[in-house]
This record gives C-alpha cells, structure tokens and sequence, in this order.
C-alpha cells in the first residue's frame, strides 16, 4: 500500500497506520510529496494555478509505481491511497495510470478536471476499484463537492464505494479503518 499524505504533512504523518490497519501481510510505502510546505509538503500549489502542480506530481508517482513495478511489486497487487491533496493523487493515478491497481482510497479529498476526465475514459479505468470516503463536516473540502464528483463518476460506470462520515478533515478512526481495512483485503483476495 503506497499512502499520499494532505497538504502541509509528511510520511510521519502516517508512520501509524500499518499497526491500526491490522493487516500484517500488507507492505507500505509511505511518500513525501515534491514541495516543501511550511515544515512540511504539497503536493501542488493549492493557492495559485494547481493544474500544473497536479500533473507533474501525477508524472513523479507515477515514475514511483513504474519503479515499483521494476521492483517486482505488481500494480494489480498494490493499493494506493490518500488523504486531501493525497486523495486527489491517488485519483489520478486510478484515472490516468496505464496499469490496473488492487484498489484505490480516497479519503477526504476530490477530483480535478472532472469533466474531462469523464469525457476521456479509457477501458481500463472502469475495471479500476475505488473507496472514496469523507466527512459530513469536513470544513476543508466540503461534502457535497465531492458527493457530486463521486455520483458523476459512478453514472459513467465507475467502480467506486462511497462512504460518508460524521467527522471533520480527518480519519475516524476504527470506524472508518474497518471501511478501509476491509477493501483493501477484498482487492489481495483476503478474508478477514
């Protein structure tokens, strides 16, 4: 599982999640994104004009899965996932990278250019499985933006499990792990 952190975090910030998923079969890569942002880092411009920021951290992870894949960690058995401006991450890749993936999580974040991501969708793309979660208080990325999003891609046939949360911009816990924990081991063809 590689795990993309929200704007101004790091890869600290989830140096705990391998212990509370409970999956100890499961390896992580957690990722730094390119930018320094007041101690810590962005993923793209979040003030200024963010569609170059987006597809360039879009060509850096995905020189990261292609490596992986050199590696000898096959997409088809890697999960990506992230938090905000991670989330929007992880939706480009499952959107735009070449290779299917085990699963992709999304956790309070959104999509760019939605529309035209919609009027370009490869095959592949809709055999991709996607979690995408939020909170019904998220005071960052509001619900209802990405409630919408989600809607439009599941009528053009995306594969995505949407779940709402009471929670601010955050993780909820167990309440939510249990979500993530179990979608991850559906995509590894692992029960409980």
């Amino acid at each position: 599982m590689i795990m993309l952190h929200g704007l101004g975090d790091s890869l600290e910030g989830y140096r705990w999640l391998p212990e509370a998923l409970q999956l100890p079969w499961l390896n992580y890569l957690l990722v730094n994104a390119p930018d320094d942002y007041y101690g810590g880092y962005s993923w793209f411009d979040l003030d200024g004009e963010r569609t170059p920021g987006i597809h360039r951290s879009r060509k850096l992870l995905f020189d990261l899965l292609d490596a992986q894949r050199q590696a000898g960690f096959p997409t088809e058995q890697t999960t990506v996932g992230g938090f905000s401006q991670g989330c929007l991450m992880t939706m480009e890749a499952g959107l735009h990278y070449p290779h299917r993936f085990a699963g992709l999580v999304g956790i309070s974040g959104w999509i760019s250019e939605l529309d035209q991501v919609l009027g370009h969708l490869p095959p592949l793309t809709r055999q991709q499985r996607f979690l995408v979660t939020h909170g019904t208080h998220d005071p960052v990325v509001p619900c209802e933006i990405t409630r919408k999003q989600i809607k439009r891609c599941q009528e053009a046939g995306l594969n995505i499990e949407w779940h709402e949360f009471q929670k601010p911009h955050t993780i909820a816990g167990e309440e939510e792990l249990r979500v993530i924990r179990k979608f991850v081991q559906a995509g590894a063809g692992r029960t409980i």
